[in-house]
């Protein structure tokens, strides 16, 4: 029988965070949506039932030639590293932080099955469903919706514990979301009563 993983996508410091650099990117909608919040509540929903948390965070060595050199998205690399594996910016927001045994995938580009252990993580743990949170929406939640489609995996995406620039830009991923995977919300996927996900 197979079992739901929640994944909490790239809610690193760096994104999430007010004081992270690059949270500018999606920090107000990350506000509006009480994005963190939300998370925050799923992860404790899963906990509470035995449903695997699973943290994928960007991440690089200390020499950044893992960076990708060609990506418009990325850009060249930042100067002072803040994405540096261990640093303040590749940490988990401390409302989400990982718990001891929970699974932390570092990924170096957007999807995080590329070049990470997470299929073989989930595949060991006979995942057959991916409840998805994260930023951004049109990135990370997106690529990974269509490529855990792509491997035969059920995918739910709580669209309330999501968020990316703006919401016209939010409504658009959806709308894509919606062709690979059903979008849901943390109450319809791990409801304070009821069903159980797992």
């Amino acid at each position: 029988m197979s079992r739901s993983a929640l994944l909490v996508l790239d809610m690193v410091n760096e994104l999430v965070h007010p004081d992270g650099h690059y949270a500018h990117v999606c920090r107000e909608e990350v506000a509006r949506r009480n994005v963190i919040e939300r998370t925050a509540q799923a992860v404790a929903r899963a906990r509470s039932r035995n449903i695997p948390v699973i943290y994928v965070v960007l991440g690089y060595s200390s020499h950044y030639e893992d960076w990708p050199p060609a990506s418009d998205l990325f850009g060249p690399p930042d100067p002072e590293r803040r994405f540096t594996l261990g640093s303040w910016g590749t940490q988990v927001h401390e409302r989400l932080t990982p718990e001891p045994g929970e699974n932390v995938v570092v990924k170096q580009r957007v999807s995080p099955f590329y070049g990470t252990n997470l299929e073989s993580l989930l595949r060991s743990r006979k995942i057959g469903t991916l409840l998805l949170t994260g930023v951004a929406t049109d990135l990370v939640v997106l690529m990974t919706a269509r490529e855990a489609h792509d491997r035969d995996f059920a995918v739910e995406v709580l669209e309330d514990a999501t968020a990316t620039g703006d919401q016209e830009l939010q409504d658009a991923a959806l709308l894509m979301l919606a062709r690979t995977a059903e979008v849901s919300s943390v109450e319809r996927a791990l409801p304070t009563a009821g069903r159980v996900a797992a």
